[in-house]
């Protein structure tokens, strides 16, 4: 059973930095694809970043030059650190896992087959 926690969310000011990990346990930590995503209350959920077993990267546009997605195998962690937090970043973040199976994944949430339960950001001044 595939299971992944989150944390390190909070609360920061405008300009703000943050560093969310997602603990994977229950696979082997093979071949997969992990990435963030985030979700406001009532609003789709988007993607933000993923990272491949190859450090293969993918950003949304708006994470790209702020974000970085990043993995320590040994901790079996993904990591997203977060710089220059804008209060439209406040949202829901949530990891994603999906196995690798010969099929190429992006940040379509419906790609991703185990969820965390989330860890909440809130950027206010």
């Amino acid at each position: 059973q595939v299971r992944l926690v989150e944390s390190g969310g909070g609360s920061v000011q405008p300009g703000g930095s943050l560093r969310l990990s997602c603990v994977v346990s229950g696979n082997s930590f093979g071949e997969y694809y992990v990435a963030w995503f985030r979700q406001i209350r009532g609003e789709e959920r988007e993607g933000v970043a993923r990272i491949d077993s190859a450090n293969g990267l993918k950003y949304a546009d708006f994470a790209r030059g702020r974000f970085t997605i990043s993995q320590d195998n040994a901790e079996k962690t993904v990591y997203l650190q977060m710089n220059r937090l804008q209060v439209d970043d406040a949202a829901m973040y949530y990891c994603a896992l999906r196995e690798r199976d010969g099929y190429y994944v992006g940040l379509d949430p419906s790609d991703f087959n185990y969820w965390g339960q989330g860890t909440q950001v809130t950027v206010a001044s």
